[in-house]
């Protein structure tokens, strides 16, 4: 059994600007999955990306944001869980007046070489 408290997690700034703590991902034995605690700053957003291979899920935990996928934003908030298909364009952005704090799955797990940013 592997347990992993989030405090032993460090934080990392991913591509799309976000900062992470991944809590496990292969180097703690995951072979499918990754699961990670996100946090935007008031007012920031992540940069429109995609991942060709991995599918994700959004957990919100505090905070409020907006969020696109594909093109369709929706406002999101505490309690709301969001998939993200292989290969869909998304970002998401703080509107609230404290950070936006999520949980992120990814399978398989999160990979800085499968994130495309959108340049445009």
């Amino acid at each position: 059994m592997i347990v992993r408290a989030l405090a032993s997690a460090e934080p990392f700034t991913t591509k799309d600007g976000s900062t992470i703590r991944e809590l496990l991902n292969a180097e703690h034995g995951t072979a499918n999955q990754s699961l990670a605690e996100a946090t935007v700053a008031p007012g920031a957003a992540t940069q429109r990306h995609k991942h060709p291979r991995a599918e994700e899920i959004y957990h919100l935990l505090e905070g409020t944001g907006a969020m696109e996928v594909d093109g369709t934003w929706r406002d999101v908030a505490p309690g709301d869980a969001i998939l993200i298909p292989p290969g869909a364009w998304h970002a998401i952005r703080c509107t609230s007046a404290v950070p936006l704090r999520f949980l992120c799955m990814c399978a398989p797990p999160y990979a800085h070489d499968d994130t495309v940013l959108d340049d445009g």
